[in-house]
């Protein structure tokens, strides 16, 4: 199958210094994917994840199995892979020289900016925050979040996603949740206080299946959007609170 226009564009939707198109270059130059995982600091596991990710996001196969030599077979990059790193690497340039013309702010912050531009999806709840912490629990990884208004809140996400995304404390990174995962209502109603932003509704809006759509200021200005029943009788210039489960949250970097 070939590479086409719009899968390229997919497979490029971050900077060349993501881990999946770092893990590309590698096998490419090692010829191996446990190598490349290996160099790049991941397991074979993550490795095989971003492989499967990116030749889904490019709609062809971006890897093939390489037979024969001295190691008895290996892994080699597809016309379509060669593609993609070639223009990785052209795409990677640009962004570098956008990020020195800004001269001024945190650069990560401003690259996790401009892919937030860049990108374009369903999900509603979209900002940036930077990574808090990173506590590796059984079977996943739970990522402590800081919001630009200084909320706290926290992910589940998987351990290969922990890897690929190389988090650690500091790392700006882009958040998102869809509306309907946003359960809100007054103050108190909720007994956990894991992922919970208090915020005023500023738009009150009800859907077909009585539950009203609501639109919170944060205190730093942003928003986020959620749902509540209706039997909460919530108008706008009420304090309310937003909650959401720590899967239903999705990260995503910028390089």
């Amino acid at each position: 199958m070939a590479l086409t226009p719009s899968g390229l564009a997919q497979a490029l939707s971050a900077s060349s210094t993501d881990k999946r198109i770092d893990i590309l270059r590698r096998i490419d130059e090692a010829g191996s994917i446990s190598e490349a995982a290996r160099r790049a600091g991941v397991s074979y596991k993550a490795a095989w994840q971003a492989l499967e990710t990116l030749s889904n996001l490019a709609g062809t196969p971006l890897v093939e199995k390489a037979v024969g030599g001295g190691g008895g077979g290996g892994a080699v990059l597809t016309a379509s892979g060669r593609r993609v790193l070639a223009a990785a690497s052209r795409l990677d340039q640009a962004r570098a020289e956008v990020l020195a013309a800004l001269q001024a702010g945190d650069a990560d912050q401003a690259a996790a900016g401009l892919a937030a531009l860049a990108l374009r999806t369903s999900m509603r709840n979209q900002m940036p925050c930077t990574v808090a912490g990173v506590e590796t629990r059984l079977g996943f990884g739970r990522v402590a979040l800081r919001l630009p208004g200084g909320e706290a809140l926290h992910a589940q996400i998987t351990l290969e996603s922990v890897e690929l995304l190389d988090l650690r404390p500091g790392a700006a990174l882009l958040l998102l949740c869809k509306a309907t995962a946003v359960r809100v209502a007054r103050p108190g109603a909720e007994a956990s206080t894991v992922n919970r932003l208090m915020g005023r509704a500023v738009r009150v809006a009800e859907d077909r299946r009585m539950r009203h759509e609501l639109t919170l200021a944060l205190p730093d200005g942003l928003h986020w959007v959620g749902f509540a029943e209706s039997e909460a009788d919530i108008k706008a210039g009420d304090l309310v609170e937003a909650w959401v489960d720590e899967n239903a949250l999705v990260l995503a970097r910028a390089g």
